[in-house]
């Protein structure tokens, strides 16, 4: 889950497309070719294009496809400044665009739900005070203490397949893993989970298209929190809807449309990061044999250092956040050179940042040891994503249990026939079928655990 783009998960409103790392079209050379943005074969792989605009145009001013205006920033240093500098706000009150524009901003349905004053959107003090009640619930020790449920939950999964030798990983693994984690932490009762599934799904969906659908179903989550808010209320839990309910009874001041907020964006911020995290991880391990079987054999050996730098590398290489949420300039900003206007629209390009040369040495190579690895997939300063250690803890549960459970995992599709999601913040596929050789489900005396 990403308090910023950080965040890196709402379907935002101005729809790119869909994406994948391989089929690319050659980087113009001349600095008046400016690639085309936004298209479906950018998304199929966008690099080449943010190569471009790195070395010539690195903030870069452009239309998206909702017809908004924003400035795109795509070099690490810049990138970096960018995510820590208080003059650019998230508060999308600063938007000096008409209401028209102001409304293809940020996630759809939230205003009308009531439900703005969530993390994505609000800057210190208030932020300060959410993120200090929210982060209780995301300390390592927390996160250590759910991880046998992460585990039990992929094993589960796994099993849901692992005799038919097929599977869609979207589907049948990557999209339910989180969602069901993150309802279990927010209290959602297991007789619910399923709803929340359904919702998130339209979401997924419909995240690059019309945001009718994504709003009906932020609708329905917002009267289904309101009631359990109130539920929770009368019978608390140790989970965090009690949490933040306690918070506000004891003079936090945290209302009910507060509350309301931080659960929806704990939930829509904490889910779609890692569907895309184990979608693209895997994806990547699979066009990648040799850095796969490194990562097999230390699995196997027992070591869990290559899973844990592993994991960075997938985030850098080609991470779940494509875009960090919507920023607006406060005053006149100078970025990279560039003199930006008070009113208008940042966003931080985390995918050309993470794959800065300048930065980050044979930045296009997918190398699973890699240790100065700094990368800003989970975003820098303030909104640094406070669900971060959860969304590790899951991908590296579900990648390792893949590839110990399923060894000869393999692609059944081709690269060029796949399809990735539309939406401007996130990065993902819509289907990875994949086969396997057919194993028995996990049975009662099985050792499960990976880490």
């Amino acid at each position: 889950m990403n308090d910023s783009p950080d965040t890196p998960s709402a379907p935002d409103a101005a729809a790119d497309t869909p994406s994948a790392p391989d089929a690319a079209a050659d980087t113009p050379s001349a600095p008046d070719a400016a690639p085309e943005l936004f298209t479906w074969e950018f998304a199929t792989d966008p690099y080449p294009a943010y190569a471009w605009l790195r070395e010539h145009s690195p903030v870069h001013r452009t239309t998206l496809p909702s017809g908004v205006e924003a400035w795109l920033v795509t070099r690490y240093a810049d990138a970096r400044q960018a995510l820590a500098d208080t003059r650019l706000s998230k508060n999308p009150a600063h938007h000096a665009g008409s209401a028209n524009a102001k409304g293809k901003t940020g996630i759809p349905g939230e205003r009308k739900a009531e439900l703005t004053t969530h993390l994505l959107n609000i800057d210190p003090p208030d932020h300060t005070r959410l993120r200090r009640l929210v982060s209780k619930a995301f300390t390592p020790r927390r996160v250590a203490e759910f991880a046998p449920r992460v585990q039990e939950l992929t094993d589960r999964l796994i099993d849901g397949f692992a005799e038919k030798g097929e599977a869609d990983l979207i589907h049948d693994f990557a999209f339910p893993l989180p969602i069901y984690a993150i309802c279990d932490l927010l209290g959602v009762p297991r007789e619910d989970q399923d709803d929340f599934r359904d919702w998130a799904g339209m979401m997924i969906r419909h995240g690059g298209g019309p945001r009718g659908g994504v709003a009906r179903s932020v609708k329905k989550m917002r009267g289904y929190l309101a009631e359990l808010i109130h539920r929770k209320r009368e019978s608390p839990g140790d989970d965090l809807i009690s949490g933040l309910i306690r918070a506000s009874d004891h003079g936090e001041h945290l209302s009910e449309n507060e509350a309301a907020a931080m659960a929806f964006i704990l939930l829509f911020a904490g889910f779609e990061t890692t569907v895309n995290l184990i979608g693209n991880g895997t994806y990547a391990l699979l066009r990648d044999p040799s850095q796969r079987e490194r990562l097999q054999r230390s699995l196997a050996a027992g070591e869990t250092e290559l899973l844990a730098t592993g994991i960075e590398e997938l985030l850098r290489y080609d991470g779940p956040v494509e875009l960090a949420t919507w920023r607006y300039a406060t005053e006149p900003v100078t970025l990279g050179g560039q003199d930006i206007a008070a009113g208008d629209p940042v966003l931080v390009v985390l995918a050309a940042a993470d794959r800065d040369p300048d930065r980050f040495q044979n930045a296009d190579t997918l190398d699973l040891a890699r240790s100065d690895n700094q990368h800003l997939g989970y975003g820098h300063g303030i909104h640094y994503c406070l669900g971060a250690p959860l969304a590790r803890l899951e991908g590296q549960v579900a990648l390792a249990t893949l590839l110990r459970r399923l060894p000869d995992l393999r692609l059944a599709a081709e690269p060029a026939d796949l399809r990735w999601r539309g939406g401007l913040i996130m990065r993902g596929l819509r289907t990875l079928p994949v086969e396997f050789g057919p194993v028995r489900p996990a049975g009662e005396g099985d050792t499960l655990s990976t880490l």
